[in-house]
């Protein structure tokens, strides 16, 4: 094999690896908030909605890119706590998930409606209250939100990131519907008075 062939070799087999590298590439497409579809080879931020694609293939993918472990906990068994304003012991189960690493959703109870939801959903208005998977546990007990969150899969310390940022907090309750007013219905002028001909000016009846 001489010096010129060697070459040719070296760089086919630079080129296939090259190539096989390429089609191995993760690509994310990723939906953003305003809805615009992009491609990266970059895991998608939190607010972020993403397909993973590898050598033309589907793969899965966390929109929010959490370690497999978190991943699994939260599919299974997603954590949602319910709090209102000016709570303590509202803001201290806050604080507990947050230290933990737990990501969860907040919902918030400050309107009557917001109560009535809350009703329906744990029997009455205690607060804070919190879900994971299918639980319900009433009022803040910390060793027992931790037995709860180890029994999930949820590790015990955090394993979170450190871009990642839990959705905003919504209110439990939907905002009511704006009631449709009913358009005012222009008004009509007045009918023009009708001028009956004075049987006196005319005494014998003549038409023209």
């Amino acid at each position: 094999m001489n010096i010129l062939t060697t070459r040719l070799a070296i760089a086919m087999t630079s080129a296939l690896l090259a190539l096989t590298a390429a089609q191995a590439q993760t690509v994310y497409r990723v939906v953003g908030p305003d809805g615009r579809v992009s491609f990266t080879d970059q895991p998608p931020a939190p607010s972020e909605k993403a397909t993973a694609t590898s050598g033309g293939k589907a793969v899965s993918a966390a929109p929010s890119g959490l370690p497999l472990e978190l991943r699994q906990a939260t599919s299974k068994y997603p954590v949602t706590l319910y709090t209102a304003t000016d709570c303590s012991p509202c803001a201290g189960g806050r604080e507990l998930l947050t230290s933990r690493g737990v990501p969860f959703t907040e919902r918030t109870v400050n309107t009557a409606e917001d109560g009535e939801a809350l009703k329906r959903l744990s029997g009455d208005l205690s607060l804070p209250f919190l879900t994971i998977g299918t639980q319900r546990i009433k009022g803040l007990t910390p060793s027992e939100w931790e037995q709860y969150l180890t029994a999930a899969g949820y590790p015990p310390t955090s394993l979170l990131p450190r871009n990642y940022r839990n959705p905003a907090a919504t209110p439990l309750a939907p905002p009511p519907a704006p009631v449709a007013t009913k358009a005012e219905e222009p008004k009509r002028p007045a009918p023009a008075p009708v001028e009956r001909p004075d049987p006196n000016a005319n005494p014998a009846g003549i038409k023209f």
